[in-house]
């Protein structure tokens, strides 16, 4: 328990920072904002493509592993839209909660804790899955976003301007940038790797205080039955979803497995919020939700701790 709160502990003490810097007007109520557009335009897209331009084809040489977790983080994105579709909610509030759900925090996290539980060998499947989650699944919640904004148009604006939208949008860039560096072997100059490196390094710290700056903000409702979805399903039903797939119905080496399980149980990361904040939809149950799944991860990352361990 003491491992995992040692790697948990940055998570709480960026957002406690950001919290206390805003109760004390060290910055502003706007604040909040602009440090996510910072993470939006400059940070996260300079992580995604430094992420994908290091990747070989021996990191995706596990199907099944990819499989695994792709269709786990599916069902539960299916899931809360159904259940969110039938509340009668918006159709960009779903998306947002389908994101928040599926969502895992895999690289301040779950990397950390797969390096603690399985050495080196636990490194390939949570850069995997990190790629997934923040490249993959992010890249879909945009699309689908988008989408919504654009629906009222005919079929053919809606496709013309959804493709316009997402062809200036750098996280989209970004990672796909990243993919032709990677396949074709091109050279990226030291300078800008060490410049990707240093903007890519701050966009977990900086959505991590974004998201304290905006904890601090005065709200009026809390929305607590979303949130008490949001955490349920991603530090519960996730990764039960994924240890059925990955140990019965689709299984995977032992490691493998159980690196799917652990990682599918890591709490919300600061993708949904970033999104919510950037579409001003549920940031304030966003936010609360990765709050209290990270706070609750540390009892139930623990027990699947020790449940992998005695298996």
């Amino acid at each position: 328990m003491l491992a995992i709160f040692n790697i948990v502990f940055p998570v709480f003490s960026l957002i406690f920072l950001g919290w206390a810097c805003r109760k004390r007007n060290i910055l502003s109520g706007g604040a909040a904002t602009e440090l996510n557009r910072f993470v939006i335009w400059l940070a996260l897209p300079a992580l995604l493509f430094d992420s994908m331009s290091r990747l070989s084809a021996a990191d995706f040489a596990n199907l099944r592993f990819i499989a695994v977790f792709a269709l786990s983080t599916a069902l539960v994105f299916l899931l809360t839209a159904w259940l969110r579709w039938r509340e009668r909610a918006a159709a960009a509030d779903i998306i947002i909660d389908s994101l928040g759900s599926a969502y895992a925090n895999v690289g301040f996290i779950g990397i950390p804790l797969c390096y603690l539980a399985f050495g080196h060998d636990g490194l390939p499947p949570s850069v995997i899955a990190m790629v997934m989650t923040a490249c993959l699944l992010f890249a879909v919640a945009i699309v689908l976003l988008e989408t919504c904004l654009h629906a009222q148009a005919g079929l053919a604006h809606t496709v013309a301007k959804v493709g316009r939208s997402l062809l200036r949008n750098p996280i989209m860039i970004a990672p796909v940038a990243g993919i032709i560096v990677a396949v074709f072997g091109l050279p990226v100059p030291s300078g800008v790797q060490q410049l990707f490196k240093i903007l890519g390094g701050a966009a977990g710290p900086c959505a991590l205080v974004s998201l304290g700056l905006f904890l601090a903000q005065p709200v009026q409702d809390r929305q607590g039955a979303s949130v008490s979805l949001l955490v349920a399903f991603k530090l519960l039903l996730q990764p039960a979803i994924t240890a059925v797939l990955a140990y019965w119905l689709l299984p995977l080496p032992r490691l493998w497995a159980d690196a799917a399980v652990l990682l599918s149980a890591m709490p919300i990361g600061t993708g949904p919020f970033m999104l919510a904040e950037l579409y001003q939809r549920e940031v304030t149950a966003m936010s609360r939700a990765i709050l209290v799944s990270t706070t609750l991860s540390l009892p139930t990352i623990a027990l699947i701790l020790a449940w992998i361990a005695h298996r």
